[in-house]
C-alpha cells in the first residue's frame, strides 16, 4: 500500500510517521512530501531513510492513501488533486471539517460515517476530539444538553515555532514570537485568530465539530481555549448538563467502559489525568468527576490527552486503518 505524508517534516507530519510504524500500518511504498523549501530533505521510518519530495510529485505517485498535515491552504489545494485520482485523503487541517458532504471522524465514535465515495475524510481538531472520546458514552445513556468547556491547550499545538518560543524563553535567549506576548510563566486566553462574535476560531471549533461528530446540533455549547506553557498535552474543564439524572458510579462505569478512555478519579491518592502522565499515550484520560452542585443533572469532569497523538496523528491512522481494511478491501 502506497502511502503519502503531505507535511511530513511538522510535528504532526514526524509523530504521523511514528504512529505508523508503531501500529505496524501496510506502508509498501512511503511518499513523504513537503514544501518546496524541504524537497530533498530526508526522513525516517522503519530504519530506512526516505528523501521527502514536492506535493506535485506525491499526487504523480498516485498514493492509496494521503495523510495531510500541512495547513488548510495546502488542504484546500492539493486534497482535491489526491481525491480526483482515487487516493483517500484524511486531512488534518480545519478546511474540510464542517463540510457536510465529508465526514469528520473519530474512529470510537463514528467510523461508519465513512462511504467508499468519501475520497476526503476530516480529521477533528485536537481538542475536540479528547472531549467527544469522553462525552460519547455519556450522551448515549444521558443525552447532554449543554456544555461549559474551558481549555488549556499545550504550545504544541500551535507548532515547532512556539515550542522554540518557549525553550528560547526558558533559556533566556531571543528569537521569533509564535505568540503576541511570552508564554513562559504566562498563560494567554487566544488560540488561533479571534472572529467577530469575540470567540476565537478554536473555540468556536470545539462548538461546532462537538456537534457533528455526536450527531446533535441541539446541544447548546459555550468554549474558553487558553495557551499555557506546557510542552505537550491539552487539559479540558467541563462542566456538562444532561437531560437525564445520574449517579457518579454510573459516571464511572460508562467511562471506564469506553474504548480510548482511561478513568483516573481517586482524590484519596492525588490520582487525576494531567499532561505529563498523558505524553505519548493514545489514550484520553478523565478525572475529577464531580456532581456540580450549583444546578440539577450537572457534572464537573476533567479530561487530558496527548494532541499530537490521539488529538492528531493516532486519529488520523486510526482513520487510515479503517479505510485500508473496510473501504479499499471491499473495492
Amino acid at each position: 500500500m502506497k502511502v503519502a505524508v503531505v507535511g511530513a517534516t511538522g510535528l504532526v507530519g514526524s509523530k504521523m510517521l511514528q504512529v505508523l510504524e508503531e501500529r505496524n500500518f501496510p506502508v509498501s511504498q512511503l511518499i513523504p512530501a513537503a514544501s518546496e523549501a524541504s524537497v530533498g530533505k530526508s526522513v525516517f521510518f522503519k530504519g530506512k531513510s526516505w528523501e521527502v519530495c514536492s506535493i506535485s510529485d506525491a499526487v504523480a505517485a498516485t498514493p492509496d492513501i494521503a495523510l495531510f498535515s500541512a495547513g488548510g491552504g495546502v488542504s484546500l489545494e492539493w486534497a482535491p488533486r489526491f481525491a480526483q485520482q482515487g487516493t483517500y485523503v484524511i486531512d488534518n487541517s480545519s478546511t474540510w471539517r464542517m463540510d457536510p458532504n465529508i465526514p469528520l471522524v473519530v474512529p470510537e465514535i463514528n467510523a461508519d460515517s465513512i462511504r467508499p465515495e468519501h475520497h476526503i475524510i476530516a480529521n477533528p481538531n485536537c481538542s475536540t476530539i479528547q472531549l467527544v472520546m469522553a462525552l460519547n458514552p455519556l450522551h448515549k445513556k444521558l443525552g447532554i444538553q449543554r456544555l461549559v468547556i474551558s481549555t488549556y491547550q499545550s504550545i504544541s499545538g500551535t507548532g515547532v515555532k512556539a515550542v522554540n518560543q518557549l525553550e528560547n524563553e526558558r533559556n533566556g535567549q531571543e528569537g521569533p514570537m509564535a505568540y503576541p506576548y511570552p508564554i513562559d510563566r504566562n498563560c494567554i486566553p487566544h488560540c488561533d485568530v479571534f472572529m467577530e462574535n469575540g470567540y476565537t476560531k478554536e473555540e468556536m471549533k470545539l462548538v461546532n465539530e462537538t456537534r457533528k461528530i455526536l450527531n446533535d446540533n441541539s446541544i447548546a455549547i459555550t468554549a474558553t481555549a487558553v495557551r499555557i506553557p506546557v510542552a505537550g498535552g491539552h487539559s479540558e474543564s467541563v462542566n456538562v448538563k444532561f437531560n437525564s439524572s445520574f449517579t457518579l458510579s454510573g459516571i464511572r462505569q460508562m467511562l471506564s467502559q469506553a474504548p480510548g478512555v482511561v478513568l483516573q478519579d481517586n482524590p484519596d491518592t492525588n490520582l487525576y489525568p494531567m499532561p505529563r502522565f498523558a505524553h505519548d499515550k493514545d489514550d484520553v484520560f478523565v478525572g475529577r468527576l464531580r456532581i456540580d452542585e450549583s444546578q440539577p443533572d450537572s457534572l464537573n469532569m476533567w479530561i487530558v490527552s496527548d494532541n499530537l497523538r490521539k488529538g492528531a496523528a493516532t486519529n488520523a491512522v486510526q482513520i487510515a486503518e479503517f479505510v485500508a481494511s473496510k473501504i479499499l478491501v471491499e473495492s
